[in-house]
């Protein structure tokens, strides 16, 4: 008799579970999905995005086409704000967005910002930065030719390009100015980070703040060892990326354990690498199909071709990982928080 019960419970579940898929495959078929990026063409969230949006359809139940919708400003905040108070949440629309907008808006004191990251539908992050890096790469010709000029009291400062007050290549910049001396003045106001490749090659200034993904697929001849630029600085990682062995890390420059421990705290959105989210409040069907049609794809053998091609990487964080990494970013000790607050506010 149990064991009738038991068999009649899970065709039952088996049925309600199928009957979902149906539903959520019926909504999406013939459908399109529009991916909204927070930045203009070519830069390093444009590429993962467009890459994304040829491949993720096939693995959301009904195949709906992708359609990538670029929506830059403010160093993505436009796009984060519109996908959690203006688009439809019927799950026809997700996001990719800076790496940094979950602990701005974790942060709070900006009126600018109108999310609570915690309540996005996650749908994870296509790189975790395992093999990336985020460097600073500055003009050969400019001044300082290493990041021990560039850190010396009263040595060159290096002008650097940014999009704007509290995108990433912005605040890492004066963090590492109040971590590691370094002597820096930024620019902002460039819309994209096509603009601001385009100011170093001009020589509008001497650098920048820029993912490795970035420039590999965008900006390779920066790359070449007869290059226009050097890396000075690795950021968001532990150890040296090993294609760049003479370029330390933040941490090994730290003035003293506070330095460390605010580096440390910065770098923790670099965990979420090319985040990806849809808005609060979907059905939970469609949220699940979306979740898991995004991992679905990261073992996709044309994916991984041509992420491979472009030079992505790809290390990607689940939904319930990415969640998971905001919440230990929101428990970090109240001084820290209260530093970076003040970073993505008043400079």
């Amino acid at each position: 008799m149990f064991a009738r019960i038991l068999g009649a419970m899970a065709a039952t579940l088996m049925s309600v579970n199928l009957a979902s898929a149906d539903a959520v495959a019926d909504f999406y078929k013939g459908k399109s999905v529009q991916l909204v990026v927070g930045y203009g063409p070519g830069g390093g969230y444009d590429v993962y995005a467009r890459v994304v949006a040829r491949y993720i359809g096939k693995y959301i139940p009904g195949s709906p086409s992708v359609v990538v919708v670029n929506m830059p400003g403010a160093g993505s905040l436009r796009a984060t704000n519109f996908l959690y108070t203006t688009a439809p949440k019927d799950g026809l629309t997700i996001g990719a967005f800076a790496r940094d907008m979950p602990l701005m808006g974790i942060l709070g004191g900006n009126a600018n910002v109108q999310f609570d990251p915690r309540k996005f539908t996650w749908l994870g992050s296509a790189s975790s930065s395992a093999n990336d890096s985020y460097l600073l790469f500055v003009r050969k010709d400019a001044e300082a030719k290493s990041i021990a000029d560039a850190t010396k009291p009263g040595g060159p400062t290096i002008v650097l390009a940014g999009t704007a007050e509290g995108a990433t290549g912005n605040d890492v910049a004066v963090l590492m100015r109040d971590t590691i001396g370094l002597n820096a003045k930024v620019i902002t106001g460039y819309p994209d980070s096509g603009a601001i490749f385009l100011a170093v090659d001009r020589k509008e200034v001497d650098g920048r703040f820029v993912g490795l993904s970035a420039v590999s697929s965008s900006k390779p001849d920066w790359l070449k060892p007869d290059g226009p630029v050097r890396a000075f600085l690795q950021f968001g990682r532990t150890e040296r990326n090993k294609l760049f062995p003479d370029a330390p890390t933040a941490r090994e420059l730290a003035k003293d354990e506070r330095s460390r421990a605010l580096i440390g705290l910065a770098e923790l959105p670099y965990q979420l690498s090319r985040p990806m989210a849809a808005p609060p409040g979907l059905p939970a069907d469609r949220a699940k199909a979306l979740q898991d049609a995004f991992m679905a794809m990261q073992t996709d053998a044309d994916y991984l071709k041509e992420a491979e091609r472009l030079g992505l990487d790809v290390s990607p964080v689940d939904g319930a990982q990415a969640l998971a990494l905001i919440e230990k970013l929101a428990g970090s000790p109240r001084e820290l928080l209260d530093y970076m607050k003040k970073l993505h506010g008043d400079k």
